[in-house]
Protein backbone atom coordinates (compact mmCIF):
# COMPACT_ATOMS: atom_id res chain seq x y z
CA UNK A 1 0.00 0.00 0.00
CA UNK A 2 1.45 3.35 -0.91
CA UNK A 3 1.98 5.91 1.80
CA UNK A 4 -0.60 8.71 1.83
CA UNK A 5 0.41 12.09 0.36
CA UNK A 6 2.81 14.00 2.65
CA UNK A 7 3.44 10.84 4.68
CA UNK A 8 1.38 9.33 7.47
CA UNK A 9 0.33 11.68 10.23
CA UNK A 10 0.01 10.85 13.89
CA UNK A 11 -3.32 9.26 14.72
CA UNK A 12 -3.73 11.96 17.34
CA UNK A 13 -3.93 14.69 14.73
CA UNK A 14 -7.64 15.46 14.81
CA UNK A 15 -10.25 15.23 12.16
CA UNK A 16 -12.55 18.18 12.66
CA UNK A 17 -14.62 20.57 10.60
CA UNK A 18 -14.21 21.57 7.00
CA UNK A 19 -12.35 24.73 8.00
CA UNK A 20 -9.40 23.72 10.19
CA UNK A 21 -8.90 21.46 13.16
CA UNK A 22 -7.26 22.15 16.49
CA UNK A 23 -3.81 21.30 15.17
CA UNK A 24 -4.16 23.68 12.23
CA UNK A 25 -4.58 20.86 9.74
CA UNK A 26 -6.76 22.17 6.91
CA UNK A 27 -8.63 19.72 4.69
CA UNK A 28 -8.02 19.73 0.98
CA UNK A 29 -10.09 22.39 -0.83
CA UNK A 30 -13.33 21.21 -2.43
CA UNK A 31 -12.65 19.16 -5.52
CA UNK A 32 -14.60 20.20 -8.61
CA UNK A 33 -13.17 17.70 -11.08
CA UNK A 34 -15.39 14.89 -12.41
CA UNK A 35 -15.82 12.31 -9.72
CA UNK A 36 -17.89 10.02 -7.54
CA UNK A 37 -19.62 9.96 -4.20
CA UNK A 38 -20.54 6.67 -2.51
CA UNK A 39 -24.19 7.03 -3.46
CA UNK A 40 -23.46 7.78 -7.10
CA UNK A 41 -20.98 4.91 -7.30
CA UNK A 42 -23.69 2.55 -6.07
CA UNK A 43 -26.17 4.11 -8.50
CA UNK A 44 -23.93 3.15 -11.43
CA UNK A 45 -23.55 -0.39 -10.15
CA UNK A 46 -27.31 -0.66 -9.68
CA UNK A 47 -28.38 0.87 -13.00
CA UNK A 48 -26.27 2.92 -15.47
CA UNK A 49 -29.39 4.60 -16.89
CA UNK A 50 -30.52 5.79 -13.45
CA UNK A 51 -26.98 7.01 -12.85
CA UNK A 52 -27.14 8.99 -16.09
CA UNK A 53 -30.43 10.63 -15.14
CA UNK A 54 -29.00 11.73 -11.79
CA UNK A 55 -25.47 12.72 -12.79
CA UNK A 56 -25.66 13.78 -16.44
CA UNK A 57 -29.24 14.99 -16.90
CA UNK A 58 -29.69 16.03 -13.25
CA UNK A 59 -33.39 15.31 -13.48
CA UNK A 60 -35.42 16.40 -10.46
CA UNK A 61 -36.81 13.67 -8.21
CA UNK A 62 -39.87 14.10 -6.04
CA UNK A 63 -39.24 13.77 -2.31
CA UNK A 64 -40.54 10.72 -0.53
CA UNK A 65 -41.79 10.41 3.04
CA UNK A 66 -39.03 7.90 3.86
CA UNK A 67 -36.19 10.03 2.47
CA UNK A 68 -37.57 13.18 4.09
CA UNK A 69 -37.85 11.39 7.42
CA UNK A 70 -34.22 10.36 7.06
CA UNK A 71 -33.19 13.97 6.43
CA UNK A 72 -35.17 15.12 9.46
CA UNK A 73 -33.75 12.51 11.83
CA UNK A 74 -30.20 13.20 10.64
CA UNK A 75 -30.72 16.92 11.28
CA UNK A 76 -31.98 16.27 14.80
CA UNK A 77 -29.06 13.96 15.63
CA UNK A 78 -26.58 16.51 14.34
CA UNK A 79 -28.21 19.27 16.41
CA UNK A 80 -28.30 17.04 19.48
CA UNK A 81 -24.53 17.30 19.75
CA UNK A 82 -24.73 21.09 19.84
CA UNK A 83 -26.14 20.67 23.35
CA UNK A 84 -23.96 20.21 26.43
CA UNK A 85 -23.21 16.54 27.01
CA UNK A 86 -25.48 16.21 30.03
CA UNK A 87 -28.41 17.71 28.07
CA UNK A 88 -28.32 15.15 25.24
CA UNK A 89 -31.35 13.19 26.34
CA UNK A 90 -34.12 11.47 24.44
CA UNK A 91 -36.50 14.19 25.60
CA UNK A 92 -34.19 16.87 24.20
CA UNK A 93 -34.01 15.07 20.85
CA UNK A 94 -37.79 14.85 20.65
CA UNK A 95 -38.07 18.56 21.41
CA UNK A 96 -35.78 19.26 18.45
CA UNK A 97 -37.97 17.31 16.03
CA UNK A 98 -40.73 19.84 15.37
CA UNK A 99 -38.44 22.90 14.98
CA UNK A 100 -36.33 21.03 12.46
CA UNK A 101 -39.42 19.85 10.59
CA UNK A 102 -40.51 23.47 10.36
CA UNK A 103 -37.08 24.41 9.00
CA UNK A 104 -37.35 21.76 6.32
CA UNK A 105 -40.79 23.09 5.37
CA UNK A 106 -39.47 26.65 5.24
CA UNK A 107 -36.77 25.56 2.79
CA UNK A 108 -39.13 23.41 0.73
CA UNK A 109 -42.85 24.15 1.29
CA UNK A 110 -43.67 21.39 -1.18
CA UNK A 111 -42.85 18.80 1.48
CA UNK A 112 -46.24 19.50 3.04
CA UNK A 113 -47.76 17.81 -0.03
CA UNK A 114 -46.28 14.47 1.01
CA UNK A 115 -49.21 13.98 3.38
CA UNK A 116 -52.87 13.82 2.45
CA UNK A 117 -54.18 14.61 5.92
CA UNK A 118 -53.08 15.89 9.34
CA UNK A 119 -53.45 12.34 10.61
CA UNK A 120 -51.01 11.05 8.01
CA UNK A 121 -48.48 13.74 8.97
CA UNK A 122 -48.95 12.92 12.66
CA UNK A 123 -48.28 9.23 12.00
CA UNK A 124 -45.15 10.12 10.02
CA UNK A 125 -43.84 12.31 12.86
CA UNK A 126 -44.56 9.49 15.29
CA UNK A 127 -42.42 7.17 13.18
CA UNK A 128 -39.59 9.73 13.28
CA UNK A 129 -39.88 9.87 17.08
CA UNK A 130 -39.60 6.08 17.21
CA UNK A 131 -36.32 6.24 15.27
CA UNK A 132 -34.95 8.82 17.70
CA UNK A 133 -35.95 6.68 20.67
CA UNK A 134 -34.14 3.73 19.11
CA UNK A 135 -31.00 5.80 18.66
CA UNK A 136 -30.75 6.11 22.45
CA UNK A 137 -30.96 2.33 22.73
CA UNK A 138 -27.81 2.05 20.60
CA UNK A 139 -25.51 4.53 22.33
CA UNK A 140 -25.35 7.18 25.04
CA UNK A 141 -24.62 10.60 23.46
CA UNK A 142 -23.85 12.09 26.88
CA UNK A 143 -20.62 10.06 26.82
CA UNK A 144 -19.56 11.14 23.33
CA UNK A 145 -17.80 14.22 22.07
CA UNK A 146 -17.68 13.97 18.27
CA UNK A 147 -14.67 15.50 16.58
CA UNK A 148 -16.78 16.36 13.53
CA UNK A 149 -20.32 16.10 12.22
CA UNK A 150 -21.47 16.26 8.61
CA UNK A 151 -17.81 16.34 7.60
CA UNK A 152 -17.25 16.94 3.90
CA UNK A 153 -14.29 15.01 2.54
CA UNK A 154 -12.73 15.30 -0.91
CA UNK A 155 -9.80 13.62 -2.59
CA UNK A 156 -8.53 13.70 -6.16
CA UNK A 157 -7.39 10.19 -6.97
CA UNK A 158 -4.29 10.39 -9.14
CA UNK A 159 -5.21 9.47 -12.73
CA UNK A 160 -8.70 8.73 -11.48
CA UNK A 161 -11.87 10.38 -10.27
CA UNK A 162 -12.38 12.93 -7.52
CA UNK A 163 -13.85 11.16 -4.51
CA UNK A 164 -16.21 13.13 -2.29
CA UNK A 165 -18.76 12.57 0.42
CA UNK A 166 -20.21 13.66 3.75
CA UNK A 167 -19.55 11.66 6.91
CA UNK A 168 -22.32 11.83 9.51
CA UNK A 169 -19.98 11.73 12.50
CA UNK A 170 -16.30 11.36 13.33
CA UNK A 171 -15.25 10.24 16.81
CA UNK A 172 -11.64 10.28 18.02
CA UNK A 173 -10.70 8.30 21.15
CA UNK A 174 -8.15 9.61 23.67
CA UNK A 175 -5.56 7.23 22.17
CA UNK A 176 -6.19 8.71 18.71
CA UNK A 177 -8.24 5.91 17.23
CA UNK A 178 -10.74 7.25 14.70
CA UNK A 179 -14.30 5.97 14.28
CA UNK A 180 -16.51 6.92 11.35
CA UNK A 181 -20.24 6.71 12.09
CA UNK A 182 -23.19 6.77 9.71
CA UNK A 183 -26.85 6.81 10.73
CA UNK A 184 -29.32 4.77 8.70
CA UNK A 185 -33.04 5.23 9.23
CA UNK A 186 -33.91 2.00 7.46
CA UNK A 187 -33.43 -1.59 8.53
CA UNK A 188 -30.12 -3.46 8.61
CA UNK A 189 -29.13 -5.69 5.68
CA UNK A 190 -29.88 -9.38 5.71
CA UNK A 191 -27.07 -11.70 6.86
CA UNK A 192 -24.50 -12.01 4.10
CA UNK A 193 -25.19 -8.56 2.65
CA UNK A 194 -23.14 -6.55 5.16
CA UNK A 195 -20.21 -6.14 2.74
CA UNK A 196 -22.39 -4.29 0.25
CA UNK A 197 -23.75 -2.08 3.03
CA UNK A 198 -20.21 -1.20 4.11
CA UNK A 199 -19.20 0.06 0.65
CA UNK A 200 -20.04 3.62 1.66
CA UNK A 201 -17.99 3.39 4.85
CA UNK A 202 -15.01 1.87 3.07
CA UNK A 203 -15.26 4.76 0.61
CA UNK A 204 -15.08 7.26 3.49
CA UNK A 205 -12.27 5.36 5.19
CA UNK A 206 -10.22 5.42 2.01
CA UNK A 207 -10.70 9.16 1.49
CA UNK A 208 -9.88 9.94 5.13
CA UNK A 209 -6.77 7.76 4.96
CA UNK A 210 -5.54 9.36 1.76
CA UNK A 211 -6.27 12.95 2.79
CA UNK A 212 -5.52 12.86 6.52
CA UNK A 213 -3.00 10.05 6.74
CA UNK A 214 -4.98 8.18 9.41
CA UNK A 215 -6.75 4.91 8.69
CA UNK A 216 -9.96 4.84 10.76
CA UNK A 217 -9.93 2.12 13.38
CA UNK A 218 -13.67 1.44 13.18
CA UNK A 219 -16.46 1.94 10.67
CA UNK A 220 -19.91 1.93 12.26
CA UNK A 221 -23.37 1.84 10.73
CA UNK A 222 -26.26 2.49 13.11
CA UNK A 223 -29.57 1.18 11.76
CA UNK A 224 -32.35 2.98 13.58
CA UNK A 225 -35.02 1.01 11.74
CA UNK A 226 -34.33 -2.15 13.75
CA UNK A 227 -31.74 -1.12 16.32
CA UNK A 228 -28.79 -2.92 14.74
CA UNK A 229 -25.19 -1.72 14.78
CA UNK A 230 -22.79 -3.01 12.10
CA UNK A 231 -19.08 -2.39 12.75
CA UNK A 232 -15.97 -3.12 10.73
CA UNK A 233 -12.24 -2.59 11.21
CA UNK A 234 -10.60 -1.70 7.88
CA UNK A 235 -7.03 -2.59 6.95
CA UNK A 236 -4.53 -1.03 4.57
CA UNK A 237 -4.69 -4.16 2.41
CA UNK A 238 -8.45 -3.69 2.21
CA UNK A 239 -7.93 -0.07 1.18
CA UNK A 240 -5.65 -1.23 -1.65
CA UNK A 241 -8.38 -3.55 -2.86
CA UNK A 242 -10.93 -0.76 -2.58
CA UNK A 243 -8.76 1.58 -4.65
CA UNK A 244 -8.51 -1.05 -7.39
CA UNK A 245 -12.27 -1.51 -7.27
CA UNK A 246 -13.08 2.20 -7.47
CA UNK A 247 -10.62 2.69 -10.35
CA UNK A 248 -12.24 -0.16 -12.28
CA UNK A 249 -15.66 1.26 -11.59
CA UNK A 250 -14.61 4.70 -12.82
CA UNK A 251 -13.15 3.17 -15.98
CA UNK A 252 -16.49 1.51 -16.63
CA UNK A 253 -18.25 4.85 -16.12
CA UNK A 254 -15.94 6.54 -18.62
CA UNK A 255 -16.43 3.79 -21.19
CA UNK A 256 -20.21 4.04 -20.94
CA UNK A 257 -20.06 7.85 -21.05
CA UNK A 258 -17.89 7.80 -24.18
CA UNK A 259 -20.08 5.23 -25.91
CA UNK A 260 -23.38 6.76 -24.86
CA UNK A 261 -24.77 3.32 -24.01
CA UNK A 262 -26.56 4.04 -20.74
CA UNK A 263 -28.33 0.71 -20.39
CA UNK A 264 -31.02 0.02 -17.78
CA UNK A 265 -30.39 -2.81 -15.36
CA UNK A 266 -33.73 -4.23 -14.20
CA UNK A 267 -34.00 -5.36 -10.59
CA UNK A 268 -36.58 -5.41 -7.77
CA UNK A 269 -35.37 -1.88 -6.94
CA UNK A 270 -37.07 -0.61 -10.11
CA UNK A 271 -40.28 -0.35 -8.11
CA UNK A 272 -38.79 2.59 -6.19
CA UNK A 273 -37.15 4.34 -9.16
CA UNK A 274 -38.21 7.92 -9.89
CA UNK A 275 -37.46 7.53 -13.60
CA UNK A 276 -39.69 4.61 -14.62
CA UNK A 277 -41.56 6.80 -17.14
CA UNK A 278 -38.26 7.39 -18.98
CA UNK A 279 -37.04 3.79 -18.82
CA UNK A 280 -37.25 1.51 -21.90
CA UNK A 281 -37.93 -1.43 -19.58
CA UNK A 282 -41.28 0.20 -18.78
CA UNK A 283 -42.11 1.58 -22.22
CA UNK A 284 -40.39 4.95 -21.75
CA UNK A 285 -37.99 6.76 -24.05
CA UNK A 286 -34.78 8.33 -22.66
CA UNK A 287 -34.22 11.93 -23.76
CA UNK A 288 -31.19 12.69 -25.94
CA UNK A 289 -27.92 12.96 -24.08
CA UNK A 290 -26.39 16.45 -23.91
CA UNK A 291 -22.68 16.09 -24.86
CA UNK A 292 -21.79 19.16 -22.81
CA UNK A 293 -23.33 17.59 -19.72
CA UNK A 294 -21.36 14.38 -20.29
CA UNK A 295 -18.14 16.40 -20.61
CA UNK A 296 -18.93 18.31 -17.44
CA UNK A 297 -19.68 15.17 -15.47
CA UNK A 298 -16.88 12.91 -16.69
CA UNK A 299 -14.38 14.90 -18.72
CA UNK A 300 -14.99 12.77 -21.82
CA UNK A 301 -17.07 13.33 -24.95
CA UNK A 302 -20.11 11.26 -25.74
Amino acid sequence: MTTPPNGPKSATEPLTSNAADASGLVPEPPVRAPGLSPSRAKDFQQCPLMFRYRVVDRLPEPPSPAATRGTLVHAVLEALFDLPAEARTAEAALELLDPHWQRLLARDPGLAGLFDSPEELAAWLTSARALLHRYFELEDPTRLQPRARELRVDHQLEDGPALRGIIDRVDVAPNGWVRLVDYKTGRSPRPGYEADALFQMRFYAFVVWRTRGVLPRTLQLEYLGDGTVVTHEPTEAEMATFETRIRALWQSVLEVAASGRWEPRPSPLCSWCSFRDLCPQFGGTPPPVDPASVLRAFGVGA
